[in-house]
């Protein structure tokens, strides 16, 4: 395992959880992961493609990650695609092509493409040995980006019943944990949750009275640091950039 963690990602070791979770993926079980974001979610499916045989199916709703994925995993000597609305027809008829002959380990999905024409056949032409689905909160009705499409989700997970199916996501209430059980049909016996502490991180919360006047004084506090300021609306944020230039502190 950690020969192929060095090969195809570079790295010596395996972050918390990771390895927990992989050997159970590799163990056949239905795994629910609850991650931060940049804790090594992806990790936990590509590393066990390599080990499957067949093909490992991941379903994302961001294009960008897709294709960063693939590049990033593509760059490392694994074979992986995507299909999404950026590729055209013929270019989606290739990466299908690939993906029934073999010649692919990893194939990222977009959530609307598993209820589309021709995918049920497509499917079917398929050696899938491991389902995964990233932001897995989006086919909860109860979580704060739900997504229509993420319900043909559990269509997919019965035509591949066999494959064992990892869920991840980076933020899921106890109430969106259990949804996402109970739409993928998987059992509660496998669910890992890392902590969400960033030890890198302090959080201060304070009365707000004159709310540029604080933030100015706690800008100038920090003078030789970056610094990201969160505004309500486009507008709000011109308006904080041009008040903080006019204080002295550079900011766009």
């Amino acid at each position: 395992m950690l020969k192929l963690l060095k090969k195809h990602f570079g790295y010596d070791s395996f972050r918390p959880l990771q390895k927990e979770i992989i050997d159970t993926v590799l163990a056949g079980k239905d795994t629910l992961v609850l991650m931060p974001t940049g804790g090594g979610k992806s990790l936990c499916f590509q590393l066990p493609a390599l080990t499957f045989d067949g093909i490992t199916l991941v379903v994302s709703p961001l294009i960008a990650l897709m294709k960063d994925q693939v590049d990033s995993l593509t760059a490392n000597g694994i074979s992986a695609a995507f299909i999404n609305s950026s590729l055209s027809p013929k270019e989606q008829d290739d990466v299908m092509d690939r993906a029934v002959s073999g010649d692919l380990k990893i194939l990222y999905l977009a959530p609307e493409r598993v209820g589309s024409y021709g995918f049920t056949e497509f499917l079917e032409k398929l050696d899938v040995n491991l389902l995964a689905i990233d932001e897995a909160h989006c086919i909860s009705e109860w979580g704060h980006d739900f997504r229509p499409d993420y319900r043909n989700l559990s269509f997919l997970r019965r035509k591949v019943s066999n494959a064992p199916v990892i869920a991840l996501t980076a933020t899921a209430t106890p109430l969106v944990r259990d949804d996402i059980l109970n739409q993928l049909g998987m059992k509660k016996d496998s669910v890992f949750t890392s902590s969400f502490n960033r030890e890198n991180l302090n959080y201060s919360v304070r009365p707000k009275y004159n709310a540029t006047s604080q933030l100015i004084d706690i800008l100038k506090s920090h003078k030789d640091e970056s610094a990201i300021v969160y505004c309500f609306s486009r507008k709000n944020t011109e308006e904080v950039a041009k008040a903080l230039s006019r204080a002295g502190l550079p900011a766009s």
